[in-house]
């Protein structure tokens, strides 16, 4: 059987077989269950992306040792700030990192990561880096991400090279927004809705979010945030 022949015959295949599904109690892993046809798991889960911004700057300006150590001091921040507000890492793609958040409080914790996220770049990269490099002007710029729906969570590739793709709303709209301009943290208003006191009010009462219309998708309603979240 040729190349040709077998890629028919999967794709056929694929579009043809009715699809096993079941419900997650878990953010999936490359652990859960799935096989490389028609499987899938559902879940009802909040999407974080953090992305840096202008990365096509850094490679370009700096050596690749130097962008290499900002990507992992960012990335490393991000993922442990995940980890503590009871996210599960998902994928790392470059100079960003996608998370899941799940249960009864996944988007305010998602939100509350989102803006630890920011505080930290500012005050905690950033002036390591500048310990190190005391001449240096670059700035690590940012942007997270945040939307919450149903996750058709699936395995894709071919034996031996695979993935998981999660497919649906939160996925796709969460990378949009994390593509937004820097300085902000976005959030559609499915997860605004959602949002405990603590993570949409400051400690004086000041609302930390402000609306706004989405031009790139039909001027739905979205929300973005200039604060960070301080902690020890």
């Amino acid at each position: 059987m040729g190349l040709k022949s077998d890629l028919e015959d999967w794709c056929y295949d694929v579009f043809r077989s009715q699809w096993a599904t079941r419900e997650g109690t878990k953010v999936p892993d490359e652990d859960s269950r799935l096989g490389l046809k028609n499987e899938a798991i559902e879940i009802e889960g909040t999407v974080l992306y953090a992305d840096m911004a202008d990365s096509t700057v850094l490679v370009d300006s700096k050596t690749a040792a130097r962008a290499a150590e900002i990507y992992k001091t960012f990335l490393y921040c991000a993922a442990k700030i995940i980890r503590d507000r009871g996210g599960v890492i998902t994928a790392y793609d470059g100079d960003r990192v996608m998370a899941v958040f799940i249960g009864d409080y996944k988007n305010t914790n998602a939100a509350k990561a989102a803006l630890q996220i920011k505080w930290a770049v500012k005050n905690i990269v950033m002036p390591q880096m500048k310990r190190i490099y005391t001449s240096d002007d670059y700035e690590i710029k940012h942007v997270t991400g945040i939307d919450t729906s149903k996750l058709f969570v699936t395995k894709t590739g071919v034996r031996g090279a695979n993935d998981l793709v999660w497919v649906g709303r939160a996925a796709n709209h969460a990378a949009k927004l994390s593509a937004l301009p820097a300085t902000y943290t976005y959030i559609t208003k499915a997860v605004y809705d959602k949002l405990n006191n603590e993570a949409k009010l400051s400690d004086d009462g000041r609302n930390m979010w402000e609306e706004r219309k989405w031009t790139g998708f039909n001027n739905s309603t979205i929300y973005r945030s200039h604060w960070g979240w301080v902690f020890n």
